[in-house]
Order: C-alpha cells, then structure tokens, then sequence
C-alpha cells in the first residue's frame, strides 16, 4: 500500500498535521515510537495544557524570540484564532487567563490530547504506535517513505517529520528527527537547552539559605559584558538549591546561554529589581521614612514590611550595615546602597540545567532550507517538518503550542495538496 501523507510523531505538531491531511483528502498514516499519542501535550501547562495564547499575531511573534517572524505565513493561514475556534468546534470549551494563555474549562489536558486523537480517527487516519522509524528513504531529490525499526518499508508520497526536540526525552523527545533532516541534506543548527531553570554557584544559593523563596512582581534583566541589558522580563521566579527557576527565569534562559557562548565568559550577570515601579530614589524616601516612623527599631525590623526575611541578612552584609543598627545611626551612603541592591540584587549565573531539563529546544533544521509558505523541504520533495523539529522556540504560556499547531495544519494540508 502506498500512502499519500506518512507523519512521524504523535505530538501536538503531528496530531495536527494527520487531521489537516485528512481532512484535504489525503490517505494518511501516523506513526509514533511510543504506545500512546501526545504525552508532552498531556503534561504541558502543568497538566491543564496550554493550547494557544490569544494575543495578537505581533505580539504573538514578539514572544517566539527563537525566529517567530518565519511563522507570519503559517499564522496567516491556521492562526491562534483558528486554533481556538478548531478546539470549541471539537466540543472544546476553552477560557482565557492571565496574559492571553489558553485553557480548557476542564482544567485537564486529557480533555485536549482525547479530542485530537479522536479527530485523527474519526478522519479515517491509520495511527502506529509502537513503530519506531529507523530512516526516512530517499531517492531522486524526492522521499519515497520510511523503514520502520523493524525492518518494514511504508511507501509514502510525501513524510512529515514531527518528531520534536531533544527537551523531556520521557515522553518520547529524543531528537531522532534531526539525523533524518541530516540525511536528506540539510543543515542542524546548534540544539540548546530554552525554558530551563538557571544555575548558581553564588554563596547564597550554595548555603540554600534563599532556597524556595518565591519573589511576584519583580524584574529579571540579563547583562553583557559591557554592562548593557540584554533582556529584562517582569514577573514571578523562585529561588532553588542550584539557582534560580520560575517564569521569568525561564524566559531569560535563553539569553543566558547566548551570552555565555558568544562572549565565553564563565558566568553572566543578572539583576533582580525588587521594586520595578519606584525609583532608587522613591524606595529611598520610602525606606527611610519607615525606619524614622519607628526609630528605635533595629533596621533588621524595620525592613520586614518591604522585604522578605530570608533576603534581609543578605541584604544588609551585602551594603555593610548592621542589622541592629536603628534610624538615629543610618549611615546615608550605606543606605543608599542598600536601596540600589533592592533595585539590583545581582546574581552570577554560570549556565542552566540541561537540554533534557528544559520546556523547550532551541535549535533545528535550518529555517533557510524550509518555504515557509509549505513547510516542504526546499531540498526534498515531498519532505515537509513541523513543530520543535524545526529551529523555532518561543516562551512558555502557549507560544510553542501554537507554532506546533499553526507548521503542523500547513505542513499536513501541502502535503495533502501535493500528494
């Protein structure tokens, strides 16, 4: 039997890709290594799956900093409207949260992974799990199909890779596309670790003095070595025995990783401010009038109503003051530095956890060797990629979704059209 369209890997980008080809008449089948389709889309969103964001499609694009602009024809054509429209036309009521993440009101992912692969079968795709794909065949610029581990040849018009990244191997990301890109010819950039919590060996974060406390609001900024901000992103992180994790600590990861590569330094400087809404000057006049409304109160004291406990200590050795000191014996240019810490605690990052630790891969087939009106190959005909594979990786809060999303409809649809 030959098939119209062959898609390998059960993800978000394949299961979208199966249903678009289906549905453009296509002969479809969908083949994945493990026993059961979607498993990184049944732990995303911490389990109540993230299935778009609902910003508009600048906005959308400014937060896949990992090439979003190659996605402006793919959203054009299956955009993150359409993507919520798909899911409330399943039966899929979805509600928006804070900064346009999308959720299912069922607060569970099985309710998104369920309803894809029903769509998938009710499209009269065939699905294979447990079917390993050892290579991709070509021939003559074109593909031909793909030898299965088990040594059986599935002929096929057209393949779709969306096989994923390298990022949480256990639910079956283990980069195995990447040798299948290679192999007709085209070019892997770079892999590195995105989303992923950063490390430390700062005294504070070795001693684990700071481990488990959770700053809200705050300021993260990444520095280079000329002293210039990189990036800054304002939201909630979190103190861990290795270094630092939470949102925005995961959105500067990126960055992080760059600027060690690129500059080869040990470590990169990153700020935290405590209070991006005020001035050094207004946290100041603040601090100072709350140690003056209690003067004999010890500094220590007088501190807890603006910052954590567990910061103070540190705080204070880190401007030379002693914390029993009271508001008669404030030495002003210690204060000052007190305030300029509150608005700059620095932390040395010296790198991040691993790829395999990571939300997402940074890195993939060359976008350059990609139409991205298609997503077929420019090299191959008849080879088309979707999803993680390719070297697009945006922030967490359903950015990623809606890039898989968004290659896998135009990736199953052309290939359709073509088969």
């Amino acid at each position: 039997m030959i098939y119209d369209v062959t898609v390998i890997g059960g993800g978000s980008a394949g299961l979208m890709a199966s249903i678009a080809a289906s549905k453009h008449g296509a002969k479809v089948l969908l083949l994945d290594k493990g026993d059961k389709l979607g498993r990184k889309l049944g732990i995303s969103g911490g389990g109540r799956c993230n299935v778009t964001n609902n910003k508009d499609m600048d906005e959308l694009i400014k937060h896949i900093p990992g090439n979003g602009r190659f996605l402006y024809s793919a959203f054009t054509h299956f955009s993150n409207k359409d993507i919520i429209d798909f899911f409330e036309n399943l039966g899929i009521r979805l509600k928006e949260e804070d900064n346009g993440r999308m959720f299912p009101i069922s607060d569970k992912a099985k309710t998104v992974v369920d309803a894809l692969i029903g769509q998938v079968r009710r499209q009269g795709v065939e699905i294979r799990t447990n079917s390993p794909v050892k290579k991709v065949l070509y021939q003559g610029g074109g593909v031909q199909g793909v030898q299965l581990q088990s040594g059986e040849t599935v002929n096929s018009k057209a393949v779709i890779i969306a096989s994923g990244g390298c990022s949480v191997p256990h639910t079956g990301s283990t980069g195995d596309g990447y040798a299948w890109a290679e192999a007709g010819g085209h070019t892997i950039t770079q892999l590195f670790p995105t989303e992923v919590p950063l490390t430390s060996k700062e005294a504070f974060i070795r001693s684990r003095e700071l481990q488990g406390l959770s700053l809200r609001d705050v300021t993260l900024s990444v520095w280079n070595g000329k002293g210039k901000a990189i990036i800054s992103h304002r939201g909630d992180m979190l103190f861990t025995h290795f270094g630092l994790s939470g949102p925005i600590a995961l959105r500067c990861s990126q960055f992080v990783v760059k600027e060690l590569a690129k500059s080869e330094r040990k470590e990169v400087l990153l700020t935290v401010d405590l209070f991006p809404d005020q001035s050094t000057d207004d946290v100041y006049n603040q601090s100072m009038a709350l140690a003056k409304a209690d003067a004999k109160k010890a500094i220590k004291n007088v501190l807890k109503t603006l910052l954590s406990d567990r910061l103070i200590p540190i705080m204070l050795e880190k401007s030379g003051l002693d914390e029993q000191l009271t508001y008669d014996n404030i030495p002003k240019q210690k204060w000052l530095e007190l305030c300029k810490l509150m608005k700059a605690f620095p932390v040395l990052i010296k790198g991040t956890l691993s790829i395999e630790e990571a939300f997402v891969t940074g890195g993939g087939v060359q976008l350059k060797e990609i139409d991205p009106s298609t997503m077929q190959s420019k090299l191959v005909n008849g080879l088309y990629f979707c999803g993680e594979v390719l070297d697009i990786h945006g922030y967490t809060g359903g950015y990623n979704i809606t890039a898989a999303f968004s290659t896998g409809y135009m990736a199953g649809k052309s290939a359709a059209q073509q088969a």
